[in-house]
């Protein structure tokens, strides 16, 4: 197949990460892969180290004209059996052709701006349902899951802890979404245990100031954003998913693959990934005191513990490896895609 992978994202995210993934993988697999994404050196070399060629196009806002048919220009001239727009901005841009466009979501987005799709697809269940539920036919909307990198045997990340002290370990954005602050008023009620945050955003400023204000400032790290996550989920004891609002969960599926115990706030994505009290624990939202007994529970229980990552590593195997997620996303785009054009 030929196939043309759109990402007009952020920097740095989950979405962002699987999307390059996915293409890598696809390109491995002996599919034929165009990734067009927004301005973006490094994620450019990192595609490039794998044997694509990545196209790098604006994506701006509603002023840029220039976009728009410089992607039409580019996938009439690479004339892609499937098109697949990765969120809002891409589906934004991308036209409907000879192709058959696709528009993969994996938040509950605003639905018009996939009007021109032929398909969707959704990384949960239950933004299947919200999709179809919003009136698109069933049949046009997939589930397909994300797949996590095998953090098997990695060497442990330096998280600047103290010898011997329980580690938690979070990542993510610094953004109030992700719940760090009732991560660090949990932490506050686990004496003895200290945590390493890897992440960055709007909210960095204010969590210090609530971690001195707790007094658990010197059993805090802020690690910045890293890119190693697998090292970093080996040095840790627990991994603790604290977010309001999570559609999916990337991060637990890599504590999985790491084979490490999950604590989890009940948001949407965690609560569909997580089989209470053997793939991880799920606590109430808005609770420090349920988020400090869950992580309690684990540390004081390392049997218990132990018992839980195995289980969530082999949920990884089955259902969130590279193998099997590759496998669905392939027999997809056979069954979807347009038929080929022929040269001349």
């Amino acid at each position: 197949m030929r196939i043309a992978q759109i990402m007009a994202g952020a920097k740095t995210g989950g979405a962002e990460g699987f999307y390059e993934r996915l293409t890598i993988a696809l390109h491995k697999a002996g599919e034929e892969v165009l990734p067009v994404i927004r301005k973006n050196p490094a994620r450019a070399a990192r595609l490039a180290v794998h044997g694509l060629a990545p196209v790098q196009l604006g994506f701006g806002g509603p002023l840029d004209v220039l976009t728009k048919p410089r992607l039409s220009l580019l996938l009439r001239h690479y004339r892609p059996q499937v098109a697949i727009a990765w969120m809002n901005r891409a589906a934004r841009h991308t036209p409907a052709g000879d192709w058959t466009l696709v528009g993969r979501l994996g938040g509950y987005y605003d639905l018009k701006y996939y009007k021109r799709c032929d398909h969707l697809v959704a990384n949960t269940r239950d933004l299947v349902r919200w999709i179809v539920g919003k009136g698109w036919p069933s049949e046009r909307v997939h589930y397909l899951p994300n797949f996590a990198d095998d953090f098997t045997g990695v060497l442990p990340a330096e998280l600047d802890l103290s010898e011997g002290a329980p580690k938690l370990l979070a990542l993510g954005r610094l953004h109030r979404n992700k719940g760090f602050d009732t991560l660090l008023r949990a932490l506050a009620l686990l004496p003895g245990a200290e945590l390493a945050i890897a992440g960055d955003g709007p909210e960095k400023a204010a969590l210090e100031k609530l971690a001195a204000e707790l007094g658990v400032a010197p059993r805090v790290r802020f690690l910045g954003w890293r890119q190693d996550a697998g090292a970093l989920l080996s040095a840790c004891d627990v991994f603790v998913c604290s977010s309001r609002h999570e559609p999916l969960g990337n991060i637990v599926l890599e504590a999985w693959s790491a084979q490490k115990p999950v604590v989890a706030v009940a948001s949407q994505g965690p609560s569909e990934l997580i089989e209470q009290g053997r793939t991880g624990l799920l606590v109430p939202q808005e609770s420090p005191q349920a988020l400090a007994e869950g992580i309690s529970a684990l540390l004081t229980d390392p049997s218990r513990a132990e018992a839980m990552a195995a289980a969530g590593r082999a949920a990884w195997e089955a259902e969130y490896a590279e193998a099997p997620v590759l496998a669905q996303w392939r027999d997809l785009l056979q069954r979807i895609a347009a038929p080929a054009v022929k040269e001349g």
